[in-house]
């Protein structure tokens, strides 16, 4: 027996509701879920207008750190006492050159092996060797505003870590640590009275030599304008480069000297940067450190112009 063809119509149009209860819960989900995706959509616009939204780039210590001049400056008393640097820096700032990576025969940091036959010479050898140089290495590692404590306590920290037992060197008294200085101070006192003339016999010197100087200044000061002009590489050059680069220490092409230069001139300055990033030869990565790209191109632009 078969249903009315209008019952049958009648149940595929039944409603998914069918209590008051259902009813209910639909009525508040039609009003909840459109409020909610509305107030995700508020937040996810203003969080996205909102500047470094999530981070403390606006913090008053981000902005400082970010407005702050590249290049910074400390006032020193020149009258203050010397203060020496540690033989951990002294090793970092000039010694890691060569000893970092055992460069040109020089006994590598940490090899007890390597440091034996140097130990066994006594701590003052070694010293006297430092400041003075010897073999390759050039005295007080190239680093001539070393201090010859200074280079000391280099020593005592590389061969303590290499299998000696040296005692730390004792730090000059203060009036040691001065005497440089005041060594340095009287002559130039001393020349003072000489200096002191009238104004009109130092005027008239200058106004007669003054039209032959010129043309002599200005190949001076053509000379010197590469070399003023690229502090970064400068510095970089003084305090890690110089230790191999001022005496051609393993092959490495001397200071100033234009045949020794040349051939690594042509290969071109992206080349030569590639290389010192990644080390060559007995020269290690930067050169034993911590220098980035840019202040690496600055080094070898000063070198390249000094060799032109």
């Amino acid at each position: 027996m078969s249903l009315p063809e209008h019952a049958e119509h009648g149940h595929g149009h039944e409603s998914p509701i069918k209590t008051p209860k259902q009813l209910l819960i639909t009525v508040v989900l039609a009003f909840v879920i459109p409020i909610s995706v509305i107030i995700l959509l508020v937040n996810l616009v203003g969080s996205s207008i909102r500047t470094g939204y999530g981070s403390d780039s606006q913090t008053e210590e981000a902005i400082a750190k970010r407005i702050q001049p590249v290049a910074g400056f400390k006032l020193v008393d020149a009258n203050a006492p010397k203060v020496f640097k540690t033989g951990e820096q002294v090793f970092q700032s000039t010694c890691v050159a060569c000893h970092g990576s055992g460069v040109a025969g020089a006994p590598k940091f940490g090899d007890k092996d390597a440091w034996a036959p140097f130990i066994k010479q006594g701590f003052e050898d070694l010293v006297k060797n430092a400041i003075h140089g010897i073999g390759a290495m050039p005295p007080k590692g190239g680093n001539s505003s070393l201090d010859d404590f200074e280079v000391a306590r280099a020593v005592a920290y590389m061969t303590n870590h290499s299998g000696a037992d040296f005692p730390e060197p004792k730090e000059p008294a203060g009036d040691q640590a001065a005497a440089p200085a005041a060594a340095a101070a009287a002559p130039a006192a001393a020349a003072k009275p000489a200096e002191q003339k009238p104004a009109a016999q130092a005027a008239a010197p200058k106004a007669a030599e003054q039209p032959a100087a010129q043309p002599a200044a200005a190949p001076k000061a053509e000379a010197t304008q590469a070399s003023a002009g690229n502090t970064v590489g400068e510095k970089l050059y003084k305090s890690v480069c110089i230790t191999c680069h001022s005496v051609g220490v393993a092959g490495a092409p001397k200071f100033g000297d234009k045949a020794s230069w040349e051939p690594f001139i042509k290969t071109g300055l992206d080349a030569m940067l590639k290389k010192a990033i990644s080390g060559v030869g007995a020269m290690p990565p930067r050169g034993g450190s911590q220098a980035t790209d840019d202040e690496l191109k600055a080094a070898i632009e000063y070198m390249v112009d000094a060799a032109k």
